[in-house]
């Protein structure tokens, strides 16, 4: 049994990975900042711990990584306030994996975006400038931990029943990018935590041709797509 602990337990792709990683047979904490969210989250298998990562210190979040085997994190601001954004997706982010390292906890996966390598095509003035920094120097800083990280980065996410099917681009795509359902992103978590071959990957994906395990036996550790 593997406990996971992931950070943002009330997101739509956490909730649909907790019950998927219960029926594998491991225990899942998900951290939440909403006390009522705790009916939410633990309706699907999970246990609720109460703590905002916007505010805890690197301590904190440590002693609530205690005894964990994976830590996940699938959180996020929500965009709007870019104040807020720098807070919890680059600021927040990084004390977690600090505290990771803190609490021993080697593995750590997140759930960032696709292409997220490559902030420069949002320019200030665009709604998503504060999102794509945070994003990218927070994959930087996780990278650079020595922690057995994997970074998943979905294309747009949609809430279209998931397929069970992926691709994963070695290199960039210069047309656009299919989307990707929530429900494979949640499928894809719980197949990386059971595959150590994509330990140092980083894995731009969306809705594909591959089932999702096979995709993933294909990863060669330290993959990174083309241009990184």
């Amino acid at each position: 049994m593997v406990h996971i602990t992931i950070i943002g337990g009330h997101g739509k792709v956490a909730l649909l990975a907790s019950p998927m990683f219960t029926a594998e047979g491991d225990s899942v904490t998900s951290i939440i900042r909403d006390r009522k969210q705790v009916e939410d989250v633990e309706a699907d298998g999970a246990h609720a711990l109460v703590l905002d990562i916007e505010d805890a210190s690197t301590e904190e979040l440590a002693k609530a990584f205690s005894g964990s085997d994976v830590i996940i994190w699938s959180a996020g601001a929500g965009g709007g306030d870019s104040s807020r954004t720098y807070a919890v997706d680059r600021d927040a982010a990084k004390r977690c994996i600090d505290a990771a390292a803190l609490a021993g906890v080697k593995r750590y996966i997140t759930v960032s975006y696709y292409d997220a390598d490559h902030p420069e095509v949002f320019g200030p003035e665009s709604s998503m400038f504060a999102y794509a920094q945070s994003k990218a120097e927070a994959d930087r800083y996780l990278r650079a931990s020595g922690l057995d990280w994997t970074i998943l980065g979905p294309s747009a996410l949609t809430l279209e029943s998931p397929s069970g099917r992926i691709t994963i681009d070695a290199v960039r795509k210069s047309a656009a990018t299919p989307s990707t359902s929530r429900g494979n992103v949640a499928a894809v978590l719980v197949a990386t935590v059971h595959a150590p071959n994509t330990i140092g990957a980083t894995l731009n994906f969306h809705d594909g041709d591959t089932d999702i395990h096979s995709a993933l036996q294909a990863v060669q550790a330290g993959q990174t797509p083309s241009g990184l």
